[in-house]
């Protein structure tokens, strides 16, 4: 039986390698050293299946890595994600979900009567061109 120490070690660990599977990069990482392919990892995949409960989901900073782990779940994906064409593709895509919600959040988030901000990344205009 573990201690009230040991299940905090645990319970932290697994928490930062839950996390870690909201970075497409990380997953391929593994998948290139084949740990997506070893039988005892994807049982642990599994096991950790239980991060979706919201009791614990509400410790994730990351909650993107909850859709990774369901994906891991399944052979297909973990055979695609050693190609790294599948891995830009995830990151791209995460990587667009995250500012459409942050626009979408600033927006629910205003007042109606508030000014409506400039698009994020959008270059300011230049100067006009003095003619000589």
């Amino acid at each position: 039986m573990e201690t009230d120490e040991q299940n905090r070690i645990r319970f932290q660990v697994e928490l930062e390698f839950v996390q870690c599977l909201a970075n497409p990069n990380y997953i391929h990482f593994l998948a290139q050293r084949g740990y997506l392919k070893e039988q005892p990892f994807i049982n642990y995949l599994k096991y950790l299946q239980y991060w979706r409960d919201p009791e614990y989901a509400r410790y994730l900073k990351y909650p993107m890595c909850l859709h990774f782990l369901e994906l891991l779940q399944h052979e297909a994906f973990r055979r695609e994600c050693v190609s790294a064409q599948v891995c830009k593709f995830m990151d791209d895509q995460a990587i667009l979900l995250w500012q459409h919600y942050t626009r979408r959040r600033t927006r629910t988030l205003q007042p109606p009567d508030a000014p409506v901000p400039p698009a994020a990344g959008a270059p300011p205009h230049p100067p006009a061109r003095q003619q000589s």
